[in-house]
């Protein structure tokens, strides 16, 4: 099983910059977006072969999730069932027979950290709401987690200490994450790698010079880890400030 997760930063503009012929291309069961910034009314557009389940924000051209799928899930649900932090369309939850896949945009922190508290408090309200599902069948979470956990994980960690998305207070709660159960994929098969990135700012050509972060994750329940073929970062697609990721899982016995 093959599933894909993309910050696409406005999915609009993204199809205008190959992201059908992407879709098409990938072939992959289950695709995750992020900041689609729209509501599913404003799209002209089809995705043929796939069902289609978005969470738009109550704000226009903000946040914003969705997920195709080739497989019906058995149900679908949409937030964390906490009104104050579902009025952005941050979190959709698809269950299938051998997991729940949750697809998630974690809100960013902000310049000068303006959005730090709320964060925090976000960060603990989700983990709660994971570790609950987890206890029905495991999970695979994806998305746009907005932290780079380790100084691996970006280009420039001594310069980054102080801003959003590699806060010390970010990457504990990855930590804590990740210690409540959860497996980061990517780590998993490849511990060492440096030099491999998810998202690069617009501006100083950073992108250019790979000076990037990782900030979009596949996670699994522990009990997945068993069924993790591959977990990749397509640095080589572009249409949006991030890249998309795979998730390659190896069918249940």
């Amino acid at each position: 099983m093959k599933l894909i997760s993309w910050n696409v930063n406005g999915l609009r503009a993204c199809m205008g910059k190959g992201f059908l012929d992407f879709l098409k291309a990938s072939d992959a069961d289950i695709v995750c977006l992020q900041e689609t910034k729209m509501q599913r009314e404003q799209a002209d557009f089809i995705i043929d072969g796939y069902e289609e389940y978005w969470n738009s924000a109550e704000k226009k051209g903000y946040s914003g999730t969705a997920v195709f799928t080739k497989k019906p899930p058995l149900s679908v649900s949409y937030g964390i069932g906490i009104p104050e932090h579902d009025t952005e369309g941050r979190v959709i939850t698809a269950e299938f027979p051998d997991f729940f896949l949750v697809n998630v945009y974690t809100p960013n922190s902000q310049q000068e950290l303006a959005r730090l508290p709320y964060r925090m408090q976000w960060e603990d309200a989700f983990r709660d709401y994971l570790k609950t599902l987890d206890q029905k069948k495991p999970l695979i979470v994806c998305g746009d987690m907005n932290v780079a956990h380790e100084e691996i994980d970006l280009k420039n960690p001594k310069t980054n200490r102080k801003n959003a998305g590699f806060t010390d207070e970010e990457r504990q709660k990855m930590t804590e994450l990740l210690s409540s159960g959860f497996i980061d994929t990517f780590r998993l098969l490849y511990p060492d790698t440096e030099g491999v990135y998810s998202w690069w700012s617009y501006r100083f050509h950073a992108r250019e010079k790979n000076a990037g972060w990782r900030i979009d994750y596949f996670l699994v329940s522990d009990r997945l880890k068993d069924r993790v073929s591959d977990s990749r970062i397509d640095t080589d697609v572009f249409g949006s400030d991030h890249c998309p990721i795979e998730l390659i899982l190896k069918e249940s016995d």
